[in-house]
């Protein structure tokens, strides 16, 4: 059995023959709807996993779902542009630091979508790539956000950029609302729901499935998939530390529930 330590992207784990426990289909039940979600857990518990799975899903990579429930499901299989902004793995320390991650999401963007850069503001050049995708390619667009808040989050104590950060990523994130006509789906993960960012009050369409027991494992690994999945490693597991399988379980609820 191969563990999928540190792997994050869907198509490499799936190609690479790696272990990964079936969430399709809570995100078929989200992705067939349509709409605006949010969703809020811990930092390394698998949203960055989750959005790459429905990275794959909008771009219509059938073959890595063979197998799984969302291929079962799904019968139509569309193309979607998919615009994923990553705001993970970096420190934000300065004001550049959001600048320049924006900047090199929107010029990639902006060239797949043929777009002549007009403005220097953030939320302008991103108003004009989803237009673009939208009207090149004759099908709305699908939104990831990843880690949405991690620049604030860094800055807690240091108020000067935090609002900087606060006040740039509100005019990025408000963009969805005004061009809602041309959006499929959004989805943005974080750590925590920041009540201040105008994203959750100007898109008043928004759910956040944060708490809600029918997505409480959409990503992660729960009790029931520990004993779904992993019987024999837990029995292996216990016999290398002189555990019995229950107290095994026992520890591993301990150390990580």
């Amino acid at each position: 059995m191969l563990y999928p330590i540190g792997i994050q992207n869907f198509g490499k784990l799936r190609e690479g023959g790696y272990l990964y426990i079936d969430k399709t289909e809570k995100i078929y039940s989200l992705v067939s709807k349509g709409g605006y979600y949010f969703l809020s857990r811990p930092r390394r518990f698998g949203k960055s996993l989750l959005v790459s799975t429905m990275e794959a899903y909008f771009e219509g990579k059938r073959e890595l779902f063979e197998g799984l429930a969302m291929d079962r499901l799904e019968k139509d299989w569309s193309r979607y542009p998919v615009l994923h902004l990553d705001l993970s793995g970096k420190a934000y320390l300065t004001p550049d630091d959001l600048d320049i991650t924006l900047d090199q999401h929107l010029s990639q963007w902006e060239s797949e979508y043929k777009v002549q850069p007009r403005y220097s503001k953030a939320d302008a050049r991103f108003k004009d790539v989803i237009s673009s995708a939208y009207e090149m390619t004759g099908s709305q667009v699908a939104i990831l956000i990843d880690e949405y808040d991690k620049p604030i989050i860094d800055n807690l104590d240091n108020p000067e950029l935090q609002e900087y950060y606060r006040s740039t990523l509100q005019g990025f994130y408000s963009v969805m609302k005004a061009k809602d006509e041309c959006i499929r789906f959004g989805f943005l993960t974080g750590v925590t729901k920041i009540g201040k960012l105008s994203v959750f009050s100007g898109l008043n369409n928004l759910r956040d499935i944060s708490m809600l027991s029918r997505y409480s494992d959409i990503c992660g690994i729960s009790d029931d998939d520990l004993h779904e999945y992993f019987p024999e490693s837990v029995r292996e597991l216990a016999e290398a530390n002189g555990l019995t399988e229950d107290e095994c379980y026992r520890k591993l609820a301990d150390m990580y529930d």
